[in-house]
């Protein structure tokens, strides 16, 4: 049975829910992620992903610089721990609708397991895969 631990991208970025939106984007920039999980201290406060900044704050012509990451992230949130199966991510992802799950081992994110992770295990000949594995174009 493989586990989550051996598919998750370990160290996940994250930033506190008082910090702009700009600073998340950046840190996603330099990491060249899609998301950042939103802590507060050791709890999880949400996911915030590329698309949430563009769809909820670009768009609506808001100050970027002002705007906090616990107001566009999603707070309902999903995670799993790293001893999980695989297949009980797939599961959660699918009950869940979400492409992302965050890794939780004694309270603190210790990872997050996305889809794309899933696609270049499960199928690395896939489009996904592919996607999910390429170099970054800059």
């Amino acid at each position: 049975m493989q586990t989550v631990a051996e598919l998750m991208a370990a160290r996940p970025v994250t930033v506190g829910p008082d910090e702009s939106v700009v600073t998340a984007a950046q840190r996603m920039r330099d990491a060249d992620i899609g998301n950042v999980v939103v802590t507060d201290g050791q709890r999880i406060d949400g996911i915030l992903t590329d698309r949430d900044i563009v769809v909820r704050a670009v768009a609506g012509g808001g100050d970027l610089s002002r705007t906090r990451a616990s107001s566009l992230c999603s707070s309902e949130v999903c995670t799993i721990r790293p001893q999980e199966s695989v297949q009980r991510a797939v599961e959660l992802m699918r009950e869940h609708s979400v492409r992302r799950l965050p890794v939780v081992a004694d309270g603190a994110v210790v990872g997050v397991l996305s889809l794309g992770d899933l696609a270049i295990e499960r199928d690395e000949r896939s489009a996904l895969a592919d996607i999910s594995a390429a170099t970054p174009n800059q």
